[in-house]
């Protein structure tokens, strides 16, 4: 990778970046297969540049060489544990892509109507009155019914 005492080398530096800005790109597409191919690129940029941080030199064992001259192992590390994530996050994404696959045909994602509202009013430099807070769960479609949890508690003789 690189020589004692030195720092990355461009070749690496470079990788780094355009892992990064593949990644970036891609995440911002509609596609839930290219938004994973985007997570994957991110994830492999950020651990090559996590690498890149420590220093470079022998294996870390005590013994085996000048301490001076030990390659650092909290970066190997967190590469480890970053490469955990990044596999747990990419099963996750897999699973939500086939099931919209499963579920509508593509895996494409769609807008949401909230959305659409707050493009429109940020076109026209509005602010929306629809959910200011504290409106309760008769007068904000965005609260859940609480119904049956009153239910329970009414049963259990219980008063809120």
């Amino acid at each position: 990778m690189t020589n004692v005492g030195t720092g990355p080398t461009l070749v690496l530096v470079i990788a780094v970046g355009a892992l990064v800005a593949a990644g970036v790109t891609l995440l911002l597409e509609r596609s839930l297969t290219r938004i994973l191919l985007g997570v994957i690129l991110v994830g492999n940029g950020v651990n090559l540049l996590i690498l890149l941080g420590g220093r470079s030199g022998g294996p870390p064992l005590v013994g085996t060489g000048p301490t001076g001259q030990m390659s650092d192992a909290l970066a190997q590390a967190m590469v480890l544990t970053a490469v955990v994530i990044t596999f747990g996050l990419t099963a996750f994404l897999l699973a939500v892509a086939y099931r919209s696959w499963y579920l509508s045909g593509d895996d494409e994602v769609q807008d949401d109507l909230e959305d659409r509202q707050i493009v429109r009013l940020a076109e026209r430099n509005e602010v929306s009155t629809a959910d200011r807070g504290g409106e309760g769960p008769n007068n904000d479609p965005e609260q859940v019914d609480p119904g049956p949890a009153l239910r329970r508690l009414r049963r259990r003789g219980e008063q809120l």
